[in-house]
């Protein structure tokens, strides 16, 4: 799916929605939603996860793989 996409998102998905967008393993994105590094709403026994949170994690994802984002530098 591209960016462009992206934009035609529902405001939350659910964590398999989110996790299919941003190519992991279901059991991977519950366990980021847990530790917190994927922002999420929890409503009643359902667990939500803002669209724009996957929009800025797949154009970080992007920046990695594409060599725009900053630099790296080994020390």
């Amino acid at each position: 799916m591209r960016l462009g996409d992206l934009r035609d998102l529902p405001p939350f998905l659910t964590v398999e929605e989110a996790a299919e967008l941003l190519r992991l393993k279901k059991r991977t994105a519950y366990d980021l939603v847990a530790r917190g590094e994927i922002p999420s709403v929890r409503l009643g026994r359902f667990i939500r996860i803002p669209a724009a949170s996957v929009i800025r994690m797949a154009r970080l994802g992007e920046l990695e793989e594409g060599g725009a984002g900053p630099e790296k530098h080994n020390s």
